[in-house]
């Protein structure tokens, strides 16, 4: 029997004593009437060796047990922060003492009422007078000063790195506060927050690969979005509502890297009335906001790239840059040219591919090198069957695309509201599937049709949770509180075989 078996037989032990006893390991409620942020910020002026007559009662977990016989000292953390518990004899009813060092371990949830005090040392801590056992621990916890060491395991058992690590904790409370900064900003300029079907009869609003489903009550073959309501948000703009905004989670069966995942967080706005020149501007002022409300600061760093958010943002031409870049012209040059100039680049790519998947591929070259903070405007209209063509140049679109520290960081457009240019964009996408492209546009029918009744301009916006992930300098997998992982078998800890 190794190690780990001991310490979860003599728990189990345990457990059954308890009940013998007639305590219950496991009971439903306990009355707290204080917590450790409260009492650090309540006696921060407190002097160390001085006592309170505050009475108080806490409830949460036991991290760390030091027992030196006639003290003991326990770290107690109950998610807003950590305080000091101790038990002290001749100060600790001795019956609570004893209970306290035949039945609890580490990992242990117990509520403890006592009088606050300062240590010597300093650490404010309760002298407990009152202990009940909240939730028996059967396995012990990781050790506090290795963790867990195997990037796998740590993502599988993420509650456990989330118990032990407070960065990891702390990392997971900013990522609410991104997400409701973001949120907040948009309600207070009237955009109205709305939800939109996650399951499809078609994946449309972006071009990548869905994961299909059956409905078995209908009968028929679905799919999980793939966009935030693209295309619904814009039946909304048909039916008269002038801004709205929705915050998900989107699929794309698709591979997985330091900046993609399967399934993730996205927010899509749509703004009645308004060009994608107008959203440039929304979308640089959110940006700052949100680095200001979580973060306190505009300057970043990611990869060893360091931005600066508060700069002015520069304004860039896809073509331009490709041509600067790399030395060709993607408005002249064959497909022959464009495969010839992607592999003296070593860059791979499928036989066959359309234009614009070419095109595509040459401009993430060159993204690579591009520091930001920027927008990249003038894509060619085959890159983006969505956007509305650039009265000024028919082979463009008016879109902008967000570019920091070499990634794309967020996409919006002035919206294609004509209904038979739409109606041809999808005719040509639907070809592109037809010949081996599963990433193209499928025709949606139903949305071309909305076209007709006519959609005022409009410019529409999305941006995904990588842009958290770089603001943090992580890989997005880490900043996903439970990231899809492998099945395992548990007992063995070995995957399972297919």
């Amino acid at each position: 029997m190794g190690r780990q078996d001991e310490i979860v037989a003599e728990r189990v032990k345990k457990l059954h004593e308890l009940r013998k006893i007639g305590v219950n390991p496991y009971p439903n409620k306990y009355e707290a009437d204080s917590n450790a942020k409260e009492l650090q910020e309540k006696h921060k002026k407190l002097k160390s060796e001085a006592s309170t007559k505050d009475n108080v009662s806490l409830a949460g977990r036991l991290l760390n047990i030091r027992d030196m016989g006639k003290i003991a000292f326990c770290t107690l953390y109950d998610g807003t922060g950590n305080v000091q518990v101790v038990l002290q004899e001749k100060e600790t009813p001795e019956k609570v003492r004893e209970f306290f060092k035949k039945f609890i371990d580490g990992g242990d949830f117990v509520g403890v009422q006592g009088n606050v005090f300062r240590t010597k040392r300093g650490e404010l801590s309760v002298l407990v007078k009152k202990l009940e056992l909240l939730t028996k621990s059967i396995l012990p916890l990781p050790d506090k000063f290795h963790g867990i060491v195997d990037d796998e395991e740590r993502l599988r058992r993420r509650y456990l790195e989330i118990i032990m690590n407070p960065e990891t904790r702390e990392l997971f409370v900013r990522k609410s506060k991104f997400w409701n900064s973001i949120r907040a900003f948009m309600i207070a300029r009237g955009f109205l927050e709305v939800e939109t079907p996650v399951l499809e009869n078609s994946a449309g609003g972006a071009s990548a690969t869905p994961f299909e489903t059956h409905h078995n009550a209908l009968d028929v073959d679905i799919y999980l979005r793939i966009s935030m309501g693209e295309l619904w948000q814009k039946k909304l703009m048909v039916a008269g509502y002038p801004k709205t905004f929705e915050i998900g989670r989107q699929f794309r069966n698709e591979g997985m890297d330091a900046e993609h995942l399967q399934d993730y967080t996205q927010m899509e706005f749509y703004w009645g009335y308004a060009c994608y020149e107008d959203g440039m501007k929304l979308v640089e002022e959110m940006y700052k906001h949100v680095a200001k409300e979580v973060y306190g600061k505009t300057e970043f760093e990611y990869k060893g790239v360091k931005f600066d958010l508060g700069k002015k943002w520069k304004v860039i031409d896809y073509a331009d840059t490709i041509k600067k870049d790399l030395h060709i012209d993607i408005w002249s040059a064959s497909k022959q040219e464009m495969e010839s100039k992607l592999r003296e680049l070593k860059q791979e790519f499928a036989h066959g591919l359309e234009r614009g998947r070419l095109v595509d591929l040459l401009w993430k070259v060159c993204r690579k090198t591009i520091v930001g903070p920027a927008f990249l405007t003038g894509q060619p209209v085959e890159v983006s069957p969505l956007a509305k063509r650039n009265p000024k140049d028919a082979r463009k679109v008016e879109q902008f695309q967000v570019i920091l520290a070499g990634s794309e960081m967020g996409n919006g457009y002035s919206e294609l509201n004509d209904a038979f240019d739409q109606e041809a964009r999808f005719e040509e996408q639907r070809k592109m599937r037809e010949a081996g492209d599963n990433e193209a546009q499928e025709h949606d029918e139903s949305f071309v049709e909305a076209l007709k009744y006519g959609m005022p301009p409009t410019c529409g916006f999305g941006v995904s949770e990588r842009l958290f992930s770089l603001l943090e300098n992580k890989p997005i997998r880490e900043c996903v509180i439970f990231p899809l992982m492998k099945p395992v078998d548990i007992d063995k800890g070995k995957e399972k075989e297919k």
